[in-house]
């Protein structure tokens, strides 16, 4: 039997709560797939620095490494500055394992309204990849004269021919498998003309290395406005790790919800795990109500399945989310009035209900 381990960290908010409930799912999953899951957890996030004053103990990357991939909650809290809670917990497991490529599937789910008129289901089928290990978040900068009135800080993008190379070369791999095969790539190159200059001359030379797929440009700002008039001329984007964070949570909303977004922080050489987590944060405001949507920790732990080569169960999984949403069974931030619980024994029904999967 095909067995896989899996580090789960909940962290923070809502987190400990959706987890729980793909969980649950997966463990439905296996049993009818023919595979077996370990699933070590792990306490780190807010609660645990504020008993030890880290987000991790400090051999965490240790402890993550012999997984097969991490299926990451969200991190985030109220009392604690957002800084230190994302650069002592995700931006470390993300940056400490090289999961440069950020990928982000945004699609309109059936029975889920978008708030554009009329775009429905199909109109809108995008998959966003956002560079995530440089860029805008590489955490290089510093503050001087703090307190006085010549105080400065600065914070500085930092943009490498081989980090920029290989998150284009990924993104025109995975225009490629899509059936389209389109890519636009986004920038600011004509008021950032040095690292987005850049971003530009590179996209043009690994271009010539993909014939069968077109290929176009976008300015960033332009790109909110084509994103929600011309969604239908989108498909495949990439971006850098500011431009793809701001576009992805539009993409999101336009999809419908926050609460149904997916995403894979990946080492696309497979050297260490990959980190599968929904895009929704903590939303500490609703933590501990039993209301949270767990369809984006379902979708992520689908595309963390297809990661593992469990293709077909990842596409069983979908398939459950899809005929549940079009059920109406969903949570109130899209429309409906489900629990947590109610739409996770929605999705364990559907799987129950399933013949065979792979």
């Amino acid at each position: 039997m095909r067995h896989y381990r899996i580090a789960a960290i909940p962290a923070d908010g809502i987190g400990p709560e959706v987890i729980d409930a793909g969980l649950e799912v997966l463990d439905v999953l296996a049993s009818r797939a023919g595979f077996s899951l370990t699933v070590d957890r792990y306490d780190w996030g807010s609660d645990y620095y504020r008993k030890h004053g880290v987000m991790m103990p400090a051999d965490g990357l240790a402890q993550l490494k012999s997984a097969d991939a991490i299926y990451f909650g969200a991190v985030g809290d109220k009392d604690i500055p957002d800084h230190i809670t994302l650069w002592g917990l995700r931006l470390p497991i993300c940056q400490g394992f090289d999961q440069y490529a950020n990928l982000r599937p945004t699609r309109i789910l059936p029975g889920v309204t978008s708030p554009l008129r009329d775009v429905g289901v199909g109109d809108l089928d995008w998959l966003i990849i956002r560079e995530n290990s440089e860029g805008e978040y590489a955490g290089v900068g510093g503050r001087a004269h703090r307190g006085l009135p010549e105080e400065v800080a600065t914070e500085v993008a930092i943009f490498t021919r081989v980090g920029v190379e290989r998150i284009m070369r990924c993104a025109f791999d995975c225009a490629r498998a899509r059936p389209r095969k389109h890519l636009t790539v986004v920038t600011k190159s004509n008021a950032q003309r040095f690292g987005m200059v850049f971003w530009d001359e590179i996209a043009a030379l690994v271009a010539q290395d993909y014939p069968d797929v077109t290929w176009d440009k976008e300015l960033v700002d332009a790109m909110t406005l084509r994103m929600v008039c011309k969604p239908r001329s989108l498909d495949t984007i990439v971006a850098t790790n500011l431009h793809a964070d701001i576009l992805s949570d539009l993409a999101a909303a336009l999809a419908g919800s926050l609460g149904v977004a997916p995403t894979g922080n990946v080492d696309p050489q497979r050297r260490y795990p990959s980190m599968f987590e929904p895009i929704h944060g903590s939303a500490f405001d609703i933590a501990g109500q039993g209301i949270a949507n767990p369809v984006a920790s379902f979708w992520t732990a689908s595309m963390m399945l297809e990661h593992l080569g469990e293709r077909a169960a990842a596409t069983a999984l979908m398939d459950a989310v899809e005929r549940v949403c079009a059920a109406g069974v969903m949570t109130r931030d899209i429309g409906g009035s489900a629990t947590t619980a109610e739409v996770t024994q929605a999705v364990v029904a559907a799987l129950a209900g399933v013949n065979a999967i792979g």
